[in-house]
């Protein structure tokens, strides 16, 4: 079985403290596992250990403990993660969108016909999910559509229905 891991910190544990109060989440895991390590630095602590006390894997800590001995603190505070993806729509899209779907006398009866109108407008072609989730998480929209009639139906048939329906309610 290897040695436990003798690693010297130079940060104090009152830094170490104060940067976990000030990090991320997925940083303050990092910090947790070097304020263990900085804690055993005399001693030493195993990998696994150190895992147990943070609750991480240890080759996470294996990972971690190896990213502070190369680069130190600020390359264990950095992260690879790039975030979100950019926008399909631009700008200008963006506000061409915003102006016909809060224009009463638009006429769309659809995301469908939203999209042949802004791909006519701006040339570029887009996913109709694309476009239907980016309206409703921007806009908050939704484009309600009242239930056609059938063509062969009857008023009058309608309206004793409901007259009969309200009379067998009330018994």
């Amino acid at each position: 079985m290897a040695h436990s891991k003798i690693l010297t910190i130079k940060e104090t544990e009152k830094e170490i403290k104060n940067l976990l109060k000030h990090s991320t989440p997925f940083i303050g895991q990092r910090l947790r596992v070097l304020l263990i390590l900085k804690q055993n630095e005399k001693t030493g602590i195993s990998k696994r250990e150190a895992a147990k006390l943070a609750m991480v894997d240890p080759n996470s800590v294996h990972k971690w403990r190896t990213l502070y001995i190369n680069e130190g603190i600020e390359g264990l505070m950095k992260h690879q993660r790039k975030g979100f993806k950019p926008s399909v729509f631009n700008s200008a899209e963006h506000d061409m969108l915003e102006t016909k779907l809060n224009d009463p006398q638009n006429g769309l009866q659809g995301y469908v016909e939203l999209k042949d109108w802004i791909e006519k407008e701006t040339g570029k072609t887009f996913n109709y999910n694309t476009l239907l989730y980016y309206c409703i998480r921007n806009f908050k929209s939704s484009v309600k559509i009242a239930r056609k009639s059938h063509v062969k139906k009857d008023e009058n048939q309608g309206i004793s229905f409901k007259k009969t329906s309200e009379e067998s309610a009330r018994k």
